[in-house]
């Protein structure tokens, strides 16, 4: 089946280069079974869920001289064994050896001739783990008609579901000349299309006065956003290399549930406030000048509910949308609960904050969400000019019980957001069965000290429980 890329998709597909390739990253960390997870059955496993993701047998064709945006079109030759690969740490692996392959693996650009994802079975790892990292083109998952591979995957119980029979017979491959000629019949029909596009991009969910009142405080939001203008100098702002480092960290949930209950803020003001303590003695650390007024501002987009589902949210409920989010992390204040008042006070004029899933709400999703989550705040940051925020940070909930994998215990999971831009920074944080991952992502040369950040972090998660008791 041919369908044309929206104009959104078109852009994220186009906006890549050598330096800043357009996808979003998943590491997952699994324990081992006694009879291991062989590459055969992730295939199979993966293969089962593919009708529930059909884009990820699809690939893009451009039309001839641009007349129009580009298509997805079924690819006929599409080959599982080409996007799910295998590889291995030299036994036993370190976890610094998996970041290292994993920051190698994401600085590669996806083949744009094929489906536009990959997926990866490491073995080796020290431990009795095993890992799979995943990485899938921002233009391939929007989060409602597409969702992201490791959103399907993933089970709730060790036993994974039945699936019927997936008979799938590619459409038949269009002519550059039935390209130019579709193209050439969408501008005599619609010649206003391009008006057009831009009104369904803001109206389209909009049948009836909520929802339009909805939009209308939506777009409020975004002109706001905007206004707040360029954001401060910082030495997270510089040339982006092809290069990556990536790290981790991870923290016991109930540690920002401790912290949240005594200063009656969000889960999400904590994460933010501990993120910038671990900016401030980073920067501290690099002879960088710090002053009481030194920020750093941050694009935190924010999963949010439709007013009308804040009340019951239900199984199989997804989120409807996630929201832009500007907030001047105050790293210049060196008292940690001072930093955490300002956040708060800046979330909480924020007019999604109502609806805003955080941690301590844990949503009932089909299938494991985060992922795709992920790829939508990427979608919701690179809508606005890298000029207006310092760098990105991603996060979102996850389920609060234990996950499987072709029948096999999810212990970690990781984001891998993409550099933006003049970016050399990116966190994606997710809850996940009582503990928080932080997925660390940075350029190779310009932040070759990112591996330091993960102490940072603990230090400044431990700055707030001290205050705290």
């Amino acid at each position: 089946m041919v369908t044309r890329l929206s104009a959104s998709d078109a852009a994220f597909y186009r906006l890549e280069n050598t330096s800043t390739p357009m996808y979003v990253g998943s590491l997952s960390i699994l324990r081992k079974p006694r009879a291991g997870l062989s590459y055969e059955t992730l295939l199979e496993t993966v293969e089962k869920r593919l009708p529930q993701i059909p884009r990820y047998r699809q690939k893009v064709r451009e039309v001839t001289l641009g007349l129009a945006r580009p298509v997805w079109i079924d690819d006929r030759e599409f080959d599982i064994t080409y996007h799910i690969r295998r590889s291995a740490l030299p036994s036993p692996g370190s976890d610094a050896q998996l970041h290292d392959l994993v920051a190698r693996l994401g600085s590669r650009p996806l083949d744009k001739t094929r489906p536009l994802w990959e997926m990866y079975l490491v073995e080796g790892l020290a431990g009795n783990r095993i890992a799979v990292y995943t990485k899938s083109h921002q233009a391939l998952v929007n989060g409602m008609s597409a969702l992201e591979v490791g959103h399907v995957i993933a089970d709730r119980t060790q036993k994974p579901p039945e699936f019927g029979e997936d008979i799938w017979i590619p459409s038949r491959e269009p002519t550059d000349r039935q390209l130019v000629l579709g193209a050439i019949g969408e501008w005599i029909a619609r010649p206003t299309s391009q008006v057009a596009a831009l009104r369904d991009t803001v109206t389209e969910v909009a049948t009836n006065a909520g929802e339009l009142a909805a939009v209308g405080r939506r777009i409020a939001d975004t002109v706001r956003t905007v206004a707040r203008g360029t954001a401060p100098s910082s030495p997270l702002n510089t040339t982006v290399s092809r290069n990556r480092r990536f790290t981790v960290a991870d923290h016991k949930l109930d540690d920002y549930r401790q912290v949240r209950v005594r200063y009656d803020c969000d889960i999400n003001d904590v994460v933010l406030a501990v993120i910038s303590g671990a900016l401030r003695n980073w920067l501290l650390s690099r002879g960088e000048p710090v002053t009481p007024s030194t920020t750093v501002r941050a694009m935190a987009p924010l999963s949010v509910y439709p007013d009308e589902e804040l009340d019951s949210p239900g199984p199989g409920q997804a989120i409807s949308e996630v929201s832009p989010f500007l907030v001047d992390l105050p790293v210049g204040e060196g008292n940690a609960v001072v930093r955490l008042s300002h956040i708060t006070h800046a979330n909480e004029s924020n007019s999604w904050a109502v609806s805003l899933v955080d941690a301590r709400t844990i949503v009932t999703l089909s299938g494991f969400a985060p992922p795709t989550l992920h790829a939508m705040g990427i979608r919701v940051a690179t809508g606005f000019s890298a000029r207006l925020f310092n760098l990105l940070i991603t996060n979102v909930p996850g389920p609060q019980k234990q996950m499987y994998v072709a029948g096999t215990k999810l212990l970690e999971t990781y984001a891998v957001p993409p550099l933006l831009h003049n970016q050399v920074l990116a966190i994606g944080v997710t809850s996940y069965n009582g503990r928080l991952y932080f997925g660390i992502n940075a350029d190779r040369d310009a932040m070759s000290d990112v591996d330091v950040f993960r102490s940072l972090l603990d230090e400044s998660l431990e700055e707030l429980i001290d205050a705290a008791k």
